[in-house]
């Protein structure tokens, strides 16, 4: 029995490392594309459109994402020298936490500033409307100030690898350990992403309520080819709603497998690999998504998705 629970084990921790290791390989790709398809404009000269100004600080954001927690699953299956030192540890989950929250921020950014190209054009929401393209480079600059601030405590609570009293399991010997308790300085990082979340939510939940009532005007309008081609505001619209989506149900997920993890006692290495996996999915499906949905990517990337109206 113990050896089909042990086979059983290694079994589901290979899947879940080889899960991560998939997810780092294609989200690194997808955002490298991304990344340098959203400043191409810049580089020939173009005018950038606003959304494209949030996509290169939510690319970023998400390779950083990618690659810290990557460093110790890649070092603890395939190098067999020494894991990370206890600087090492600092400076990866540091980056891992401020790169999770900026994408967190970039991506209500990018929410909120859709919702307010939807906004009536009455004369109380035009002033709103002409200067919202204007913050949202500047919004996403200050998401990178605000993760960079927030989370300066975290390499005063990260140590070296930790010893986990499994010696049957040496490689959760690999991943770092919290000292100490980060009750107080939890309370500013869970305000600030109920904030951004909040404000996803509402964002979202404005743009389904204006879908809804365009759809409502328009489906006794006859086309001659029997069907209403999507303008490019709903098209965008229904490519961040899919984003936001996206990014909820892995927030609930992974901060749910988080909490479990921190309140166990016994180390549980599979654990942490699940969590991390669940981490990585939307950096790693955040950028084909908007990808495959843009309709000015070369059709190399967009081909499949061509008849999407």
């Amino acid at each position: 029995m113990s050896f089909h629970k042990d086979a059983l084990r290694d079994a589901g921790e290979a899947a879940v490392k080889t899960i991560f290791l998939f997810q780092v390989v294609v989200g690194t790709l997808g955002n490298a594309i991304l990344f340098s398809h959203s400043i191409s404009p810049v580089l020939l000269g173009h005018k950038q459109r606003p959304t494209q100004m949030v996509l290169p600080h939510l690319a970023l954001a998400n390779l950083l994402a990618l690659l810290s927690p990557g460093i110790p699953h890649i070092m603890a299956a395939f190098v067999s020298r020494k894991p990370l030192s206890s600087l090492g540890c600092k400076f990866v989950y540091y980056i891992q936490r401020v790169a999770l929250s900026t994408a967190l921020c970039s991506t209500c950014v990018l929410s909120t500033y859709q919702s307010f190209t939807l906004l009536p054009r009455r004369v109380e929401w035009v002033m709103l409307r002409r200067r919202a393209p204007k913050v949202t480079g500047p919004s996403c600059c200050t998401c990178w100030m605000l993760s960079l601030l927030m989370y300066i405590p975290v390499p005063l609570k990260i140590t070296g690898p930790q010893d986990t009293h499994n010696y049957t399991d040496s490689q959760g010997n690999w991943f770092c350990s919290i000292s100490g308790t980060v009750t107080s300085v939890g309370y500013l990082w869970f305000i600030s992403d109920a904030v951004f979340l909040t404000l996803m939510v509402w964002s979202s939940g404005s743009m389904v309520l204006f879908l809804h009532r365009h759809r409502q005007r328009v489906q006794y309008i006859h086309t001659p080819t029997g069907h209403h081609r999507s303008p490019p505001e709903t098209r965008a619209t229904h490519t961040i709603l899919m984003l936001v989506v996206t990014f909820i149900i892995v927030y609930i997920l992974n901060s749910t497998f988080s909490f479990y993890l921190n309140v166990l006692v016994e180390f549980r290495l599979w654990l942490m690999q699940t969590s991390d996996a669940l981490a990585s999915c939307f950096p790693t499906v955040s950028p084909f998504l908007l990808l495959l949905r843009d309709p000015k990517t070369p059709r190399i990337c967009s081909g499949v998705n061509r008849n999407d109206a």
